[in-house]
């Protein structure tokens, strides 16, 4: 359900809708942003692998950064950009390590959502240097996707912040973070059920609708109910 909501129905169904229109709506898809890069933007289904490697090594990387990225970099890939390897985690740090922090937060009741900065300076899972943390409230009525969007816009201004002072060769502090903290999994069987009987939602039609529509150009009405079923 995730993958349709998060994957195909933008990436493969959506976006190319709006790469097919001859303007541009308040946000930009990966093809809409690709005129501002001075080199193509490539996929890296693999960056272990020695074609992901080769890829990785060939582009000459002063610095690699990591956004929702679905794959543990090893330490190959990891030694190849120059300045290291920035992270940005949809959970707060060590207390939300592995995949999917925001369900593990809302399962729990936390009053606050938040996404961790730090470096990735191993194989080990989101156990590198923390640099900073954001937080915000959290907001019970609101759907797990929601949940985890509403933390990349502070996430993303701390990892731009980090980005210029580096740029100006300041070394941002950093420290790892006291204890091992929690690792988790994707959820199971009876994690689903706790969540499903607290009420939560996955993703909320209206929210999502409002969110694509945002790709579509001004002139452009592609569409105005709900994509999604109830």
């Amino acid at each position: 359900m995730l993958t349709f909501y998060e994957q195909t129905l933008p990436n493969m169904l959506w976006f190319p809708l709006i790469d097919a229109q001859h303007s541009t709506g308040e946000l930009l898809t990966f093809r809409g942003l690709a005129k501002y890069l001075e080199t193509p933007a490539l996929p890296l289904p693999d960056p272990n692998s020695e074609e992901g490697l080769s890829t990785l090594a060939k582009s000459d990387p002063d610095l690699m950064v990591s956004i929702r990225f679905g794959h543990i970099l090893k330490s190959r890939a990891i030694a190849i950009p120059k300045r290291g390897v920035l992270n940005l985690h949809s959970g707060k740090l060590p207390e939300y390590r592995g995949v999917m922090a925001t369900f593990r937060a809302m399962l729990n009741n936390d009053a606050e959502l938040a996404s961790t900065v730090h470096w990735i300076d191993s194989e080990s899972i989101d156990a590198g240097p923390v640099i900073c943390h954001r937080a915000a409230p959290r907001e019970p009525t609101r759907c797990y996707l929601a949940n985890v969007l509403s933390l990349y816009e502070s996430g993303c201004l701390a990892l731009a912040g980090t980005i210029n002072a580096l740029a100006q060769n300041q070394i941002p502090k950093s420290a790892v973070a006291d204890g091992a903290g929690n690792y988790y999994s994707f959820p199971g069987a009876a994690d689903l059920a706790r969540f499903d009987a607290a009420g939560y939602q996955w993703a909320d039609p209206e929210m999502l609708t409002a969110l694509l529509a945002r790709y579509q150009p001004s002139d452009q009405g592609l569409f105005e109910a709900p994509l999604l079923p109830r």
